[in-house]
């Protein structure tokens, strides 16, 4: 087996989780980064390939084994091949059925005017005093 090793926060920023290091090193060192079930805190633990991560990613709780280190951040099917993800598909349809985080609008109806946005203002202030 070998035993080469990659930092954890480089190795998520190679994978492209994170748009950037920093963002990564800082949720491994916030302590939402696990590697083989074990709570990580420091950004410089060395992972191998074989080790499970699971770290939240969005809303989404993403589980996913070290195929590869990588040695460099390349594009996204180059990223692909770093891991393997073993997020339950169950999560997955369930992430995918959640409602949007936005009101949904008619399409072409455009922007509500003064007088729309004036009197849903009135419709939830009065609605909120009830």
């Amino acid at each position: 087996m070998s035993t080469a090793t990659n930092r954890i926060d480089k190795w998520l920023w190679y994978a492209r989780f994170f748009k950037s290091r920093t963002l990564a090193a800082k949720m491994v060192a916030d302590g939402h980064v696990r590697v083989n079930c074990e709570r990580v805190t420091k950004t410089h633990g060395a992972i191998r390939a074989g080790d499970v991560l699971t770290f939240p990613q969005g809303r989404d709780i993403r589980v996913v084994k070290v195929v590869d280190l990588g040695s460099r951040r390349g594009p996204a099917t180059e990223a692909v091949g770093l891991y393997e993800d073993l997020t339950p598909p169950e999560e997955k349809v369930a992430t995918q059925a959640r409602e949007p985080a936005v009101a949904q609008r008619e399409p072409g109806s455009g922007r509500p005017t003064k007088a729309e946005r004036r009197a849903r203002d009135h419709f939830i202030n009065h609605n909120e005093a009830l």
